[in-house]
């Protein structure tokens, strides 16, 4: 009877994750596809777009090549997944951070605040990740320039996005004095995070004491141009921001 009841149980178990049909739950597929994603984006990282297969993927992840054919039609199709994968853990935490640094009233300078929000985009692309993922997409821009116009659309736009709409809060709040918050926010993104960036991209060996001194020394040339009377987050009233 006991080598019974171990069939019973496993007929039990795998009840479980399969409907009627055979086919997965919607809990096991998710499950599924976040595995294949995470195996995707590590073959990807480590060994590039070319040198990676949907084989090699299929394999790793234990499903068939069928199921990843089917949920992504080609290697391209995978890799904008990880793409789009990859940009919004990117943008969560800078949403995120940027709230934390300017939600609640504040003594503290603009600059500072400023200053704060760049540390933590910094720890976010200077890792191996980003730099291989940028050499991925550039590398095939040519034969599918829409994985490069996602990484555009999904990835700095949107980072420049979030970073205009907290200058307008400081504008309205009279904290800095901007004209035009989405070319401040350009300049905002390009003197922080932007050669860091680059030199991850290029696998260049980062010097964090470097990049905190060139990060000062840029934030400084930027207040300079938008700080308002004392360059303080002072909650003293709205105020209109002028025409762009």
């Amino acid at each position: 009877m006991e080598p019974l009841t171990r069939l019973k149980a496993r007929a039990a178990r795998q009840s479980v994750a399969k409907s009627r049909g055979g086919r997965p739950t919607k809990s096991a597929a998710i499950q599924r596809d976040l595995r294949l994603i995470e195996v995707a984006t590590r073959l990807f990282l480590e060994r590039g777009f070319d040198a990676t297969s949907i084989d090699a993927v299929a394999e790793t992840a234990r499903v068939s090549k069928p199921t990843v054919y089917a949920r992504y039609r080609d290697k391209r199709g995978l890799f904008e997944a990880v793409l789009r994968r990859e940009i919004s853990r990117w943008l969560s935490p800078l949403s995120t951070a940027a709230e934390m640094q300017f939600s609640k009233p504040s003594s503290a300078s603009v600059e500072h605040c400023l200053l704060e929000l760049a540390r933590q985009m910094l720890v976010m692309v200077s890792g191996p990740e980003p730099g291989a993922l940028s050499r991925i997409v550039a590398a095939q821009a040519t034969n599918f320039p829409e994985l490069a116009r996602l990484a555009e659309e999904e990835g700095y736009l949107k980072a420049v996005s979030t970073m205009a709409r907290l200058f307008d809060r400081l504008v309205a709040e009279g904290a800095v004095q901007i004209e035009d918050t989405t070319i401040a926010a350009e300049v905002y993104l390009n003197i922080t995070v932007g050669h860091t960036i680059r030199q991850a991209t290029n696998g260049i060996p980062i010097d964090v004491k470097a990049v905190e001194k060139r990060l000062r020394a840029s934030l400084r040339l930027l207040m300079t141009g938008i700080g308002g009377p004392d360059g303080r987050l002072h909650r003293t009233g709205a105020r209109t921001r002028p025409p762009r």
